[in-house]
């Protein structure tokens, strides 16, 4: 029941003590209120465990919150809004499209750790019909970049994103968010990594054209991860993904595909869970904005 989802929710972001969202008293104190709020004893603020998360201002039930997570960490291909709706019975395509999104901005936490070496970065070109051109991408396409582990058994961890180009300089700070210094990155021969090497990873560019080989031997791990990107893309979305919304499903992909030999789907429910109270509000309005943009 509601109830227990509460006491659940509290234990994930309460479980180290009491933090006022109002005037930071760490475990300073408070009242338990009739209605569920907590009182801060130090600034007399009330507040609520789902208060300044993605559950703020939710009309439904903690339960079907609950049931949504439990079915999103259970699809191993991923959700569509359509799917969510029909089997959460939810009321309208928009509250399923809008939770799902608001998930997806909680699949990743902003102090993650770093990718180690040996990691092979690339970039590739999703959407659109006509090609596009290396380093510019194309009118109706999204450039992405890509960083995956390369282990004995095949790829590790992944991370990616949306790049606006393939410049020196968006590239190199995409390495250095994502990888550790001192690892073995290894790239093509495009210019725009040249500046890997000068941050103290040990770089090593294959300049593809000039060995004989497919990009895909030389760099088998990324090439993998960025098939099954653009097929997963096209199975579960159909490829129905706007521009100004890919960063949160790649962002998805990248939770999924992390955890892909995860055999407890208890604990992938747990740290979406853990994840979703620690991440800001998203109301259905901006995320609709930034759909439109």
């Amino acid at each position: 029941d509601d109830a227990a989802c509460l006491r659940y929710l509290e234990r994930l972001r309460w479980g180290q003590g009491f933090v006022c969202r109002f005037c930071g008293a760490v475990d300073g104190g408070w009242w338990q209120m009739a209605d569920g709020l907590r009182r801060c004893r130090a600034c007399r603020h009330e507040t609520s465990v789902t208060a300044g998360t993605i559950l703020a201002g939710t009309r439904m039930p903690l339960v079907s919150w609950f049931a949504a997570v439990w079915y999103v960490v259970n699809q191993k291909n991923g959700v569509s809004a359509l799917g969510l709706q029909r089997v959460l019975g939810l009321g309208s395509y928009q509250t399923a499209w809008a939770w799902l999104h608001k998930l997806r901005r909680a699949m990743v936490r902003p102090d993650r750790e770093l990718l180690e070496g040996p990691v092979e970065v690339d970039e590739t070109i999703i959407g659109g019909v006509k090609a596009g051109r290396r380093g510019r991408g194309a009118p109706g396409k999204a450039l992405v970049v890509i960083a995956v582990e390369r282990r004995d058994g095949g790829p590790g961890r992944t991370r990616m994103r949306r790049i606006a180009d393939a410049s020196k300089d968006v590239l190199t700070e995409f390495v250095l968010d994502h990888v550790q210094r001192g690892s073995e990155v290894h790239t093509d021969g495009w210019v725009g990594y040249n500046g890997v090497g000068e941050n103290r990873f040990s770089h090593i560019a294959t300049n593809v054209s000039a060995s004989g080989d497919p990009a895909h031997v030389a760099m088998p791990e990324v090439h993998r991860v960025a098939s099954l990107l653009k097929r997963w893309l096209l199975g579960t979305h159909q490829g129905g993904v706007s521009h100004d919304q890919l960063d949160y499903y790649l962002d998805e992909f990248t939770f999924r595909f992390n955890r892909r030999r995860s055999r407890h789907r208890g604990l992938l429910f747990y740290r979406l869970l853990e994840q979703a109270v620690a991440t800001d509000p998203h109301p259905y309005k901006a995320l609709k904005a930034s759909n439109a943009a």
